[in-house]
């Protein structure tokens, strides 16, 4: 049978470049579709032959959407190489600024990226359906969205001097107390953060409620699901044990974060630049696991806020009980997630040990060795590094939160694709639903920022003679 091949590239709305290849045969049916990660990230070995200590500041240049977790995951392994735990209020300034970084990402990833999707439609005009389309259509909407997102980076640019990039971990600890007026000018908004995140579960929920039919059948399929976790298995995402569950929910393993190449094997497909980390007791693809949102959601047992604990319990009902394997609905743990990191906002500044000065450990336990783990929005970093006696590093090993979705969403492409492409001749909302399989995971695909400019889109389709069928383009 002849076969015909579709070319998305790139993918918009997401951070990175990326792009994806559909085959279809002649009747129409696609045999298979992939998800290819066409950037090289070089960190790992152009860090080779640093000083440990520059890594907080050189890891954050990985990425201008999350560079607050490569900054505190950098921190954190640094800590351990030197063998200097950070003071607890140095930790809790740290989480501060983890909170930040979770508020403004996964808001403007539900707002701003996904929102045009789903409150305006899969298939309306791409013209329309980006986040100036979204502020025409609500502009009071879009406004909420646009201030969730400056309270996240507020708390970012006191803590750390600006809201990317900043300078604020060191290793052992922090190097800039909280002062009194700074914790009271980030509690004023709190309550218009809540607000703002309870009017997004309501779209969410509505949303949800009349597209059921899409929900259940857009990339729906089973896999593991990773997070840190505190001790009772609550959603941890600073610091804590590492805790894997399988498909029905049962407990795989629970492990320190520091062992974790001992549970964690990574294989590479000649398609992608991005490798594919798997569980390595059930090998590959059977130990294949997702994180981020969804996967942290279905990982823990509860959530220790008020308010994300209640809608966390609605969440796991959604299912019975079993583990959430709709992919749309990482849209819904996305926002569980904002609410709870504003009430640890809150929690973490009431706290009056947060306003102290013993913000650094000076003395030092050489180690030469070191692993920061922490919960990026998109799921778990791994910062992993090795020095010798000088402190110049001479390896460094990094697993990207992104990097643990990988083959989650290759088989989210693949399934929407044959679930919404049924004929050689494709609408632009077919396009759209496969882009926005790779969108619902949120991925952060780059070495750097990414480039300001036009997106476009086009799809050649060819038939196997190399005949060009049709042509569609989004400019």
């Amino acid at each position: 049978m002849m076969t015909q091949k579709i070319t998305i590239e790139p993918v918009t709305r997401i951070e990175g470049h990326a792009k994806v290849t559909i085959h279809m045969n002649d009747d129409g049916s696609v045999e298979r579709a992939v998800l290819h990660i066409n950037e090289f990230r070089g960190f790992e070995k152009f860090c080779e032959g640093r000083l440990y200590f520059e890594m907080p500041s050189i890891t954050p240049r990985i990425c201008g959407i999350c560079p607050v977790s490569h900054h505190l995951a950098a921190a954190k392994a640094a800590d351990e190489l030197i063998g200097a735990p950070a003071p607890r209020p140095a930790v809790m300034l740290r989480e501060l600024m983890h909170m930040g970084q979770i508020i403004q990402s996964h808001g403007m990833h539900f707002f701003e990226l996904a929102g045009p999707d789903l409150l305006l439609g899969f298939d309306t005009n791409p013209a329309q359906r980006n986040v100036l389309g979204l502020a025409g259509a609500n502009p009071a909407l879009a406004l909420k969205a646009v201030n969730l997102r400056k309270f996240g980076q507020e708390i970012i640019r006191i803590l750390g001097g600006r809201r990317i990039h900043p300078n604020f971990a060191v290793p052992g600890g922090v190097n800039k107390t909280l002062l009194l007026a700074e914790r009271d000018l980030i509690l004023t908004g709190i309550q218009p953060a809540i607000e703002a995140v309870q009017t997004g579960l309501g779209i969410m929920k509505d949303w949800a409620e009349r597209n059921a039919a899409d929900i259940n059948r857009f990339a729906v399929f089973p896999s593991g699901y990773m997070s840190l976790v505190t001790p009772d298995n609550g959603l941890e995402l600073y610091d804590g044990a590492v805790r894997l569950v399988g498909a029905s929910g049962l407990e795989l393993e629970k492990f320190p974060a520091s062992s974790y190449l001992d549970y964690i094997a990574e294989r590479v497909e000649n398609w992608s630049y991005l490798k594919f980390p798997y569980y390595k007791k059930m090998g590959w693809p059977a130990g294949v696991y997702r994180v981020g949102p969804l996967g942290r959601l279905n990982a823990v047992d509860h959530l220790s806020t008020p308010l994300a604990n209640a809608e966390h319990i609605i969440f796991r009902s959604l299912n019975g009980g079993l583990p959430v394997e709709n992919t749309l609905y990482y849209h819904y743990a996305r926002l569980i997630e904002i609410l709870f990191a504003i009430e640890r906002v809150q929690a973490l500044c009431e706290d009056g040990n947060i306003l102290s000065s013993d913000i650094l450990n000076t003395r030092k336990d050489y180690r030469g060795e070191g692993v920061g783990v922490l919960e990026a929005p998109r799921g778990t970093l791994f910062h992993h590094y090795k020095a010798d006696e000088n402190g110049r590093l001479t390896n460094v090993n990094l697993i990207v939160a992104t990097g643990h979705n990988n083959w989650a969403m290759t088989k989210a492409v693949d399934s929407v694709a044959k679930t919404y492409i049924t004929g050689p001749v494709v609408q632009e909302g077919m396009l759209n639903r496969v882009e926005a399989a790779v969108r619902a995971h949120d991925p952060c695909l780059s070495c750097s920022t990414h480039a300001v400019g036009q997106m476009p889109v086009q799809i050649d389709v060819i038939s196997a003679s190399g005949e060009l069928l049709q042509t569609l383009r989004r400019d």
